[in-house]
C-alpha cells in the first residue's frame, strides 16, 4: 500500500500547479535544451547533451514524484478546533522546561513539513509527542540529543 500524505488545501493547490507547469512548461524547455544539444553534433562527447538529459531526469523524476503524492494524498479539510488539544493545523506555543524559552510551532502534515521555520510534521517524534495534548500538558520527546521536556501553553488555529 502506498504511503499517505495529508495535506492543507493550499499545498494540494500548490502541487497541481506545480505538476501543470512541468508538464506543460518545462517539459518543453528541456525538450527544447535537448534539440539544441543536438544540433552541436557528435553526441558522445557533448557535454551540453549529457546536462540536457540530465535535466529531463530531474524532470521527470519529481513529475513522478508530484503524482504520486497527488494520487496518494488526504486532504485535511479545515474543521472546527475547539483549541484544547493540538491537532494537524494547531499553532501551539510551548515552553521549554530546561531553558525555560517559549517556542511557537505548527502542526502540518510531513509535504508541509519546514522545521527552521516552525512547522513540524506530525510524522516526527515531536509531532507524534504533541498531538492530543492540551494545555498545561507535559511533552516528552527522545531526540538523538537526549530527552526534550516541554510543557503545552497555549494552543490556537
Amino acid at each position: 500500500m502506498a504511503k499517505e500524505f495529508k495535506l492543507s488545501p493550499e499545498r494540494f493547490e500548490e502541487l497541481k500547479k506545480e505538476l501543470l507547469y512541468l508538464k506543460t512548461v518545462r517539459e518543453k524547455e528541456v525538450a527544447e535544451q535537448i534539440k539544441e544539444a543536438r544540433s552541436f553534433g557528435d553526441l558522445s562527447e557533448n557535454s551540453e547533451y549529457d546536462e540536457a538529459k540530465n535535466e529531463q531526469g530531474k524532470l521527470y523524476s519529481r513529475i513522478a514524484e508530484v503524482e504520486n503524492i497527488l494520487e496518494n494524498c488526504l486532504v485535511i479539510e479545515e474543521e472546527p478546533h475547539d483549541g484544547k488539544t493540538v491537532r494537524l493545523g494547531s499553532k501551539i506555543k510551548v515552553m521549554d522546561v530546561e531553558f525555560e524559552e517559549e517556542e511557537t510551532y505548527e502542526v502540518v502534515g510531513s509535504q508541509e513539513a519546514d522545521p527552521m521555520n516552525g512547522r513540524i510534521s506530525e510524522d516526527s517524534p515531536f509531532g507524534r509527542a504533541l498531538l492530543g495534548k492540551a494545555v498545561g500538558e507535559d511533552v516528552i520527546v527522545e531526540a538523538p540529543a537526549g530527552t526534550l521536556h516541554y510543557r503545552v501553553i497555549e494552543i490556537g488555529k
